[in-house]
Order: C-alpha cells, then structure tokens, then sequence
C-alpha cells in the first residue's frame, strides 16, 4: 500500500498544479503526469513498486478526476469487477494458457482499467487490442499500458464502426449503456430495433461477437436489467441465433451507488462448427465481499461448473 500511495501522491500533486496553472480539468492535469512521466520530465517511480502498484496508484488518481469532472462517459471498472473478470478469463482458457497466449479485445476500452487488470492477471499471457472514441480516455489508457509495461494495440475510434481489428480469442467489456445517438451506423445492426433509437449495449454486443473467433468467449459488465428491457426480445433472439450463454454472474447489490447502476457478468461463447452448446449454464451470485467462507463457496461452485463443461 505504501508504494500505492506515493505514487499517488506525486501524480495527485502534479496533476492539481496543472489543473490550477493551465485551467484545465483535474483528469488533464492526470494525463499531463503519465505523460510527461513516460517522457522523463518528472519521475514518480518506486523501488519495488509493481506493475500492479503502478496501475492502481493511476486508477485512484484517475477516480478522483472523474468525480471531479462530470462527463457521463468518464466512467471506470472497478478493480473488484476486473478481478472477477479475469478470473472467469483464466478459468475459461485455462488449458490454452498453458502452452500460449490468446488475443484479447476490449471495445470500449476507457482508460484501460478492466483490460489491464486482467492484463496484470494473466501476466504475459495476453495479446491485448483496445478501441476508444475519446481521446483523453484513450491517452490515458495508453500512457498507463506503457507505464505498466503490457502490450496493448489502441485503436482511437467509434467501435460500432467497422473496426481495423482481427478477431479475438477472447472480449471483455464494460458495456457502455445508453441509446447510440448514430441511427445510420445502427441501421446496419441485426439489432436495430424497427422503431425508436437503439441500444448501445446491444449493438456493442453485436460487435464484439462479430469481433470474435468461433468458438471464443466474452465477458461483458452488463446491466443486470438487460434480459428485461422493452428491446430484450429481439436481444434474446439475436444471441440464440449466434451464441450460447455460458454464465450469469450476478453482483453484490453493496457494489452499487444505486439499483439502476446494478451489473451481472454475462458470459457468451461465439457459435461455431467445432464447438458445442454447454451442458448447464452457470446461474450464481457473487457473495458480500467480506464473508470469505461464502466466496470459497461460490468459487467451488463455479470450478464445479468450469470442470463438467
């Protein structure tokens, strides 16, 4: 923790004086330290800190700038989620993992928070894309991907558009939530609905799964709502059409601000020729953090699931 909190203490401290210099916003002045950081001009470096230090010292800093700021989509995956995340992830590829590395991409990658967590998780293990319409986000995202020493291919883009991307092995995203303001892009999504505007959600499903090897796996942070809404119908439709459900993982409510910002992890597998629909979907609730014995419980269970596969 020490190390954490240095570090954030320096990035803190440079990122306040610029904001008040330059009359700029907190998360520029954040922005401003990673980078001139990477450029030699300043040094927030720690003897021993880890990769892991490093990236949660930026993610507070980070946190503290969005909360400061006030844009909607500044948001970011809590390290709990991302850890959960890459459990599934190392569960799921277990095998592969032991003689290679899989592809990874995350389509709305922010500031890179989810995809490096689970990046630090499966050290060296990864090939990571990551693609973001905001330029701050992704900046940050990519100084932090360097100061943490992983690989990651950014790409600065709408990601409903057509992507410059392989498939991947894998995807994780938090799913950005809302109506997706661009109707003709979204007019070339199966899941456009016939009237009314669509849902980003949705549509950033579509993409991920046409983004993803048959047979590969993804982890989407989603609305714990999604299968309820007045669009689930044609949702449904579409996935059963064009993936299996592996897993719905609900969260702990004490995550949450809110009921509304509650969120589940959904696990699809991409349909493919070689491969099979599961014997039993994996239905669980993640426990209350603190209760240690119900979390063994529910990791059991889900090693129970992960080996009747």
């Amino acid at each position: 923790m020490e190390n954490i909190e240095k570090l954030f203490g320096m990035l803190n401290e440079h990122a306040e004086k610029i904001e008040k210099e330059h009359n700029v916003t907190l998360l520029e002045g954040i922005l401003d330290g990673l980078e001139a950081w990477l450029d030699g001009e300043v040094d927030f470096s720690q003897d021993g800190a880890t990769k892991e230090d490093v990236r949660k010292a930026i993610q507070i800093a980070v946190l503290k700038g969005m909360r400061k700021g006030s844009q909607p989509n500044h948001q970011m995956t809590p390290d709990t989620l991302g850890l959960l995340v890459g459990y599934f992830v190392e569960q799921l590829y277990a095998d592969r993992l032991k003689t290679e590395k899989i592809s990874i991409l995350d389509p709305a990658v922010g500031t890179g928070n989810l995809l490096l967590t689970v990046m630090n998780l499966l050290d060296e293990k990864i090939e990571a894309t990551g693609v973001e319409v905001d330029e701050l986000l992704i900046r940050i995202a990519a100084a932090t991907a360097e100061l943490t020493e992983q690989p990651v291919s950014l790409y600065r883009q709408d990601a409903l558009q057509d992507l410059l991307v392989s498939p991947a092995d894998a995807i994780v995203c938090d799913l950005p939530v809302g109506y997706y303001p661009n109707e003709d892009i979204a007019l070339d999504y199966e899941l456009c609905p016939s009237e009314g505007l669509s849902y980003a959600h949705h549509l950033f499903i579509e993409q991920s799964i046409n983004y993803t090897k048959d047979g590969g796996y993804l982890f989407f942070l989603a609305p714990t709502h999604l299968f309820e809404s007045e669009q689930s119908k044609q949702l449904h439709k579409y996935i059963q059409k064009h993936a299996w459900i592996q897993a719905i993982i609900q969260l702990p409510d004490t995550m949450f601000a809110n009921k509304a910002l509650e969120k589940s992890i959904v696990i699809l597998q991409k349909q493919g020729n070689d491969f099979k629909a599961p014997k039993e979907v994996l239905l669980a609730k993640v426990p209350n953090m603190q209760n240690k014995q119900a979390l063994a419980m529910f990791f059991e269970k889900v090693k129970m699931w992960q080996e009747g596969k």
